[in-house]
């Protein structure tokens, strides 16, 4: 690795120099920022003559060392002399959460601005001059010095997978690699909005009925551990001999229990979560669980269709750029975070190797339907990429066919649930409230 010479501050205004080993400059940049320096100079020790010009270039705008130095005193003791007001908005202002709306307006920038034919620096530079969150402002102004450095805007990307999704990185990377970046970007647009769609539709069936489920589970308990005790307490006190529900006692006394002993169940829980979240991590669960999603009911053919159709586009991205199918699956794999999905396109590419059909393996997967497996057939003898952009078309209206199906199944699930819980709610609670306004109680008591 390239051997980098740095001059940076530390948070008691010292300036400490070293030499270290890193990928490139950006990056040690950032992690000085992440140890509390701020750095000053970073220079390549025996940089290549590309790089000692990006510098040369860049050097004409920057402060010397002593203005930085004065500049960070001068930034010191106006936050030591701040009011409890200004650090609150300090600190509210400067670490803004960053919302999908952000990556959205980012997204769309850069494409209007690679569309009117801005390389990625000068785009880069103005979309960064019109941001608003100074959270995401400082991850532009990250990749942006790293395109500046020569490094591919994906890369910095990958460290920020917090930020921006997985796929979202794979989509540019692919678009990076195969010169469409424009193209890419296009896609980039259309999948935050479809995610979007898809999220809201989703939240405007599970939110309400979630609240309702809440606000039904917090009354069944409340009212088991408050009414029923005073209840109980009535009918003691005037002596009657009726009882309350069977069902009512029952699970008045399983919470009581739980109550008594709520670290033994918690434990249980908790170990079992930890269990499944190790499990999920190795390989054999890794999968398991991944295979699990594609074949799941109701939602498991919609995240299949949805990844493989992510999954054509780069493709077809590739075979637009002049890439033979097999280099095409071997750079869009990247865009597969579900390891079955990833297994799948590996086999594929093993079969090119020995001269069989790249399509098998997604046929005999037994996921892909009958119709995608021959539309790629039918493409590979005749135009690919014609076919491919029909296919993209077919599966437009098949995951629209199945979001409609969803938003029908599952209002009547979450009903079902709601109901059953509401039912509870009435036999364990409701019931001894209108034993007591019947006033029935009040014949035992007398006799």
């Amino acid at each position: 690795m390239p051997l980098y010479l740095y001059k940076a501050v530390d948070r008691n205004g010292q300036v400490i120099r070293n030499r270290v080993e890193e990928i490139n400059r950006f990056i040690l940049q950032r992690k000085l920022k992440k140890n509390g320096f701020m750095p000053i100079k970073v220079t390549q020790i025996q940089m290549s003559n590309r790089a000692s010009k990006i510098r040369k270039k860049h050097k004409r705008n920057k402060e010397t060392d002593d203005s930085v130095l004065k500049t960070m005193r001068q930034r010191n003791a106006q936050l030591q002399n701040e009011t409890f007001k200004e650090k609150a908005k300090r600190i509210l202002f400067t670490n803004l959460k960053i919302t999908n709306r952000d990556i959205v307006i980012f997204t769309q920038d850069f494409y209007l601005l690679k569309k009117a034919n801005f390389n990625n620096i000068h785009a880069l530079s103005t979309i960064v001059e019109t941001t608003e969150n100074p959270s995401f402002k400082a991850i532009i102004e990250d990749i942006l010095l790293g395109v500046e450095a020569g490094e591919n805007m994906y890369t910095t990307m990958e460290y920020y997978t917090g930020v921006f999704p997985p796929i979202y990185i794979n989509m540019i990377k692919v678009g990076e690699l195969s010169g469409s970046l424009t193209r890419a970007l296009e896609q980039a647009v259309q999948y935050l909005d479809e995610t979007d769609a898809l999220n809201r539709k989703i939240r405007s069936i599970l939110v309400p009925n979630i609240i309702q489920f809440i606000g039904l589970l917090a009354l069944l308990i409340i009212g088991t551990l408050v009414a029923i005790p005073a209840i109980e307490n009535v009918l003691n006190q005037v002596g009657s001999t009726d009882q309350l529900p069977a069902i009512t006692l029952w699970f008045k006394g399983v919470l009581e229990k739980f109550m008594q002993f709520w670290y033994i169940p918690t434990f249980i829980i908790l170990v079992a979560l930890i269990g499944l979240y190790i499990y999920v991590k190795t390989p054999e669960g890794k999968y398991r669980y991944d295979n699990f999603k594609y074949r799941m009911p109701v939602f498991g053919p919609l995240i299949y269709a949805i990844d493989f159709s992510r999954l054509i586009r780069a493709i077809l991205l590739n075979i637009k750029n002049g890439m033979r199918i097999q280099d095409a699956l071997e750079t869009s794999k990247s865009i597969a975070n579900n390891v079955v999905m990833l297994s799948l396109i590996e086999s594929s590419i093993n079969n090119i190797l020995v001269g069989q059909s790249w399509v098998e393996p997604f046929e005999k997967s037994g996921l892909s339907s009958p119709m995608i497996t021959e539309m790629l057939r039918i493409g590979m003898q005749t135009d690919l990429a014609e076919m491919m952009e029909k296919l993209l078309e077919y599966m437009e209206i098949d995951i629209d066919n199945i979001m409609t199906k969803i938003m029908k199944v599952l209002p009547q699930i979450v009903y079902v649930i709601v109901g059953i819980l509401l039912i509870f709610v009435t036999v364990v609670v409701l019931v001894p409230m209108i034993q007591i306004y019947m006033g029935t109680w009040l014949f035992s008591a007398y006799l």
